[in-house]
């Protein structure tokens, strides 16, 4: 049986901005609203060394993964680790275990692979494009340069509508993506659930805001919640930063903007009625936001 989770416990050698979203909850709340040990958000853990994998295992008994990536980051995450594979297999001095590289995926866990950023979010950016720009994107992506295809779209759309306009288009453009993942949140036999993309910020962010206005948690929490990634990203900032960069985007892309979560908890508000309308919009049926919240409230 898996210990019990602390409140923001790390430890880990190479997993950044990880935690208990319940327990980063309760101690801002100074009571406990929600259940820890339920759900858990961190940045990519590919890199995860073997300490590490054990200790999601074994310390906070992770049953399923819920990994919001693109197929794109997908390929360039396998092309890291073959890197990584291949460094240490060259290296003169032994590698300790702490940094042998591993499988991609933490063994024994279930993985739920879901582009958040799916089909219709993907429509929704291209068809922003110039004439020009969108047949660069075409060849681009005809020809296998999948990086520099998306270095068009973040220079001349992500870039200018920011964090919150995404997060925003994300709602928007992104319900049966947003749907998968509640599919997995609402089943018991899910938990617990660690949910992450790249840097375990944004698109983490907002699924994370969603479950917890779900629960009825205050504004002023959850966008802690949310602030917390930037301080626990910095040991990884100038990597980050080149990754940023490769696709078109700035140092705004690194940090998280102070009204990210009051921006878009107004915008959910103002346009769908409130969290759990929206969630109904897009197909989540009544029964699975009961259950949902169910497994979150304390």
């Amino acid at each position: 049986m898996a210990k019990q989770a602390g409140m923001t416990s790390s430890g880990f050698d190479s997993l950044l901005n990880f935690r208990d979203v319940a327990g980063c909850v309760n101690e801002q709340q100074h009571r406990p609203v929600l259940r820890q040990g339920q759900l858990y958000r961190s940045a990519r853990p590919d890199s995860a060394s073997a300490a590490d994998r054990q200790k999601l295992q074994d310390v906070y008994g992770i049953k399923t993964i819920i990994d919001l990536r693109s197929k794109t980051e997908h390929i360039e995450a396998a092309k890291k680790h073959t890197q990584s594979v291949n460094a240490a297999q060259s290296a003169i001095i032994p590698v300790s275990n702490k940094y042998i590289a591993q499988s991609l995926k933490v063994p024994n866990t279930r993985y739920a692979e879901i582009n958040l950023n799916g089909k219709g979010f993907e429509r929704h950016l291209v068809w922003q494009l110039s004439y020009r720009n969108l047949a660069l994107l075409i060849t681009y992506m005809s020809l296998g340069y999948r990086l520099d295809g998306v270095r068009i779209i973040g220079k001349n759309v992500l870039q200018p509508r920011g964090l919150i306009g995404l997060g925003k288009d994300t709602l928007k453009h992104s319900g049966p993506e947003i749907k998968e993942v509640f599919d997995v949140l609402a089943s018991p036999e899910s938990y617990p659930v660690l949910v992450h993309c790249t840097q375990g910020k944004d698109r983490t962010g907002l699924i994370v805001m969603l479950v917890l206005l779900l629960c009825g948690v205050d504004i002023d929490a959850i966008s802690n919640d949310y602030r917390m990634s930037e301080a626990k990203l910095k040991p990884e900032f100038e990597e980050r930063m080149k990754e940023i960069a490769s696709i078109g985007l700035d140092e705004s892309f690194a940090g998280c903007p102070e009204t990210f979560v009051p921006d878009i908890a107004r915008f959910i508000k103002d346009e769908f009625g409130g969290v759990e309308q929206y969630l109904l919009s897009i197909g989540i049926g009544k029964q699975q936001i009961s259950q949902t919240r169910r497994q979150f409230l304390a």
